[in-house]
């Protein structure tokens, strides 16, 4: 069987071949609601609209990469909780999903990463671990008994608060778009932008465990990949991610751009980023693969 027919397959069962519920529904409505205004971008282009949906991705990525990733999901560092909750509020607005179950997701697949229990794992194919999983929120937390795995999170009554009303906020962006510069602001900075974020994002899923180099011992499929790196603010140093999951640094060499990072560091800077965790030479020399060894000699 070739590619395609495998793809038109495994989409057509995951699709068709179990139960859809309301979440599931609304989250394939969004998808296709924000690609559908996509079709209108090469005929409502202008500038201002341009640097508007530039502007929410740089925005709305670091709500995704710097707070649900590395600040929520991992520890790696600790902000005063009104800057906290100001970024998890710009990741909301990336329509990546609420907080709580993101982070959630994001630690099942460290925990389970490559395996059948892998939220998006790419054992089942790349359009399952690009964007097939989105759409099976049975799979992604029925199997585990919910959201058990962000406690710290659900004690929070502002997280809790996202999750429950969680698209109203991206509702209100788009109103506020439009009535500053009409359907041009709408089409650029809801679809183009949100568009472009989620498969961007996705692309740390699927390609970012098929393609790229290794050179940590992960007992994964996770790989280093620097145009995904470009694509979604440092997050492609995948590898890496997966080899010190508490760093808040991703782009470990001093040429692997990690503009996540360099935000991070200039928080710190200004003492508003506390406890930024790193990993130290020892930990580096324990998790290195013999290719990065040999690499480290020549």
């Amino acid at each position: 069987m070739g590619l395609l027919s495998t793809v038109v397959v495994k989409t057509y069962v995951e699709f068709w071949g179990r139960k859809w519920n309301i979440q599931d529904i609304s989250t394939v409505v969004v998808f296709l609601a924000s690609h559908c205004l996509c079709l209108f971008a090469p005929f409502h282009f202008n500038w201002g609209a341009f640097w508007v949906a530039m502007a929410l991705y740089l925005l709305t990525g670091l709500g995704v990469t710097l707070s649900y990733h590395r600040n929520l999901a991992h520890r790696s560092f600790t902000l005063p909780k009104w800057l906290e909750y100001y970024f998890a509020y710009c990741g909301v607005l990336s329509l990546q999903g609420s907080p709580i179950e993101w982070v959630s997701t994001h630690r099942y697949h460290h925990q389970f990463a490559d395996t059948g229990k892998d939220p998006h794992s790419p054992i089942k194919g790349i359009w399952h671990s690009h964007v097939g999983w989105i759409f099976d929120s049975s799979y992604r937390f029925g199997q585990y008994g919910g959201l058990k795995n962000v406690e710290d999170l659900k004690k929070q009554p502002f997280y809790r608060f996202l999750r429950h009303t969680n698209l109203l906020h991206s509702v209100l962006l788009g109103g506020l778009l439009y009535a500053a510069g009409g359907f041009s602001f709408l089409v650029w900075g809801m679809g183009v932008r949100t568009v472009i974020g989620l498969h961007n994002t996705f692309l740390v899923n699927s390609v970012g465990h098929m393609w790229g180099k290794k050179p940590w011992n992960t007992g994964d499929t996770s790989r280093n990949n620097w145009w995904v790196a470009l694509l979604v603010l440092g997050e492609g140093w995948h590898n890496n991610h997966h080899a010190f999951e508490y760093s808040a640094r991703q782009g470990l060499e001093w040429w692997q751009f990690d503009f996540t990072w360099y935000v991070i560091k200039f928080l710190q800077a200004i003492g508003l980023a506390t406890d930024v965790k790193v990993p130290t030479e020892i930990q580096k020399q324990r998790k290195a693969s013999k290719s990065r060894i040999l690499a480290t000699q020549n």
